[in-house]
């Protein structure tokens, strides 16, 4: 049978070729420039709002392809909390929403510390927050796992493997040497060696999770360690979620790893990885432009009148980012988020309709509305 990628002779030196990658490289430079540009026009709200964004696209997405699926206004509420833009503080429904939130802070705002247990330690319990009381599963928390790891789906009795990480007893060395290479790295501390940001973030993805070092929460991990080295990289937190990317080819993701795991030349797994980040960059940059889509709605409606009601879910379509209000806005949404009647409903739509703040989908007893972003 052959062997996994930790279970070979030279492990963890890994070999790739990078000689096919110098125009994807220039692609993510360019990119990130055009992004910090686009960026540092924005006012300081502003930016707080593109961030924002961002940050919850990469919280749900994250967890999406773990399959665990969180709210989105839960998500931006604990992140508006954890940075302290809210006064008094949000509600929140979801406990698990303020873990995953408050990693998604703090690798940002940490990105340029060197990586330690402690700290990942630190976010394995973040990442964990109330799992165990929804799922009535025991995790061991904020620790390296001391059970033996297996990656496996079928039913009972026609199980198959796909991965079987290294046993427990060598987790802990296992990790020192990867924070060890991880910060030898490290931009702003080191300057003897040097990789380009996407290629250690494609390096660090396939050890990190080859080692798959925790009880759960580790694909999660991996890829806030993945956004650090970015991070890093262009000396600013990303301005897009790589994840959101991820998630859209979850199947290829899930493929390419597990190919990466019985080879020490990871070649083709950095080549993919490094598409993903140049794809990601681009549709960062909807993300910006949904932003300040945003503040020329408002500009352009300072003056229109709307009631409580109305601005409320006129926020809330905001809210829901570039992938919009699935299947629109109805009476029925509206009643729901507004606790208003079905008539006022009615009423509040029509008139953002005729103030040119909703565009009508389609008439009838099915009417949906989206924002009049054509301004």
């Amino acid at each position: 049978m052959k062997k996994y990628n930790w279970q070979l002779k030279n492990w963890p030196h890994f070999e790739y070729d990078l000689s096919s990658l110098q125009e994807d490289m220039y692609h993510f430079g360019i990119n990130a420039g055009l992004a910090n540009g686009a960026v540092s026009q924005l006012s300081k709200n502003l930016q707080y709002d593109a961030y924002i964004d961002l940050m919850v696209s990469e919280a749900i997405n994250t967890s999406e392809i773990e399959g665990e699926h969180l709210n989105r206004q839960d998500i931006r509420s604990s992140i508006r909390n954890h940075l302290g833009l809210s006064n008094p503080s949000e509600r929140v429904g979801d406990v698990r929403a303020e873990g995953i939130a408050a990693l998604m802070v703090s690798t940002r705002n940490n990105f340029h510390e060197l990586l330690t247990a402690d700290l990942l330690f630190q976010w394995h319990t973040l990442v964990m927050h109330g799992n165990d009381n929804l799922t009535g599963k025991t995790f061991e928390i904020g620790q390296w796992r001391t059970e033996t790891m297996e990656v496996v789906s079928g039913p009972i009795g026609y199980e198959k493997t796909h991965f079987v990480a290294p046993p427990p007893e060598r987790v802990a060395q296992e990790m020192m040497q990867f924070i060890t290479w991880f910060n030898q790295y490290h931009p702003m501390h080191h300057h003897k060696k040097s990789l380009p940001g996407p290629v250690r973030a494609a390096i660090s993805h396939i050890w990190f999770e080859s080692i798959h070092p925790f009880s759960d929460g580790n694909g999660r991990i991996g890829r806030a360690l993945c956004e650090i080295i970015l991070a890093q990289d262009l000396q600013s937190p990303v301005l897009f979620s790589l994840s959101t990317e991820i998630e859209k080819n979850r199947k290829d993701y899930y493929e390419a790893l597990g190919q990466a795991s019985r080879t020490l030349n990871i070649t083709d797994w950095i080549s993919w990885f490094v598409k993903q980040v140049n794809y990601a960059q681009i549709n960062g940059q909807a993300i910006v432009n949904h932003v300040l889509l945003k503040a020329s709605f408002w500009e352009f409606h300072k003056k229109t009148v709307m009631n409580k009601r109305q601005e409320k879910a006129v926020r809330k379509l905001f809210d829901a980012g570039v992938e919009g209000f699935e299947g629109g806005l109805s009476a029925k949404k509206y009643i729901s988020m507004t606790k208003c009647s079905k008539a006022t409903a009615t009423r509040d739509l029509t008139d953002l309709r005729n103030k040119h703040v909703l565009l009508e989908r389609n008439a009838g007893r099915s009417t949906k509305y989206d924002l009049n972003l054509k301004l």
